[in-house]
């Protein structure tokens, strides 16, 4: 976001705060729709004896996804900022490790689509500590649901991974 450019609004967090919060709900916002298309990309190609098991799962999950994604850019500019959320601007900004191409087997699959979740579910942690730390619980409340979701997710997840 153009640090010159806000809109006006009437929420009673000052500027400084609103730009903080802006620019970490525009981060958080690159890293979760990144991590919403790589598990398309493991939704689509994922092979083997699990195959529809996974496949539908990953459809779900990336289908949860897409609902934070659109609630934190709507956060973003409900403050008075610019959501930064087109796949150019994402891929440009996500912290998440690109998914492997040629990573189609289950287990291999799996593995991947877990480190990336649980690395997203860190950084929201650390921004429902930021949020809460800048005074603004709304946005705090809105990580900490996105966190109980990743969290569910990776239990999900790791359950086909465990013996």
């Amino acid at each position: 976001m153009s640090k010159s450019k806000s809109y006006k609004t009437s929420i009673d967090l000052d500027i400084e705060t609103r730009e903080q919060i802006i620019a970490l709900l525009n981060q958080q916002l690159a890293d979760t729709f990144d991590l919403y298309s790589q598990t398309k990309q493991a939704h689509w190609n994922v092979k083997g004896a699990q195959f529809f098991q996974l496949h539908e799962l990953f459809d779900q999950l990336a289908a949860g996804l897409l609902v934070h994604v659109d609630t934190i850019a709507e956060r973003a500019t409900a403050l008075g900022g610019l959501a930064m959320g087109t796949a150019r601007m994402s891929a440009a900004a996500s912290r998440l490790s690109d998914f492997p191409a040629d990573v189609v087997g289950s287990s291999e699959t799996l593995g991947a689509v877990v480190s990336r979740y649980a690395d997203l579910a860190a950084t929201t942690r650390v921004a429902i500590e930021t949020s809460d730390k800048l005074g603004d619980a709304d946005t705090a409340d809105l990580f900490t649901g996105v966190s109980r979701d990743l969290d569910k997710s990776l239990w999900f997840l790791e359950a086909h991974l465990q013996a």
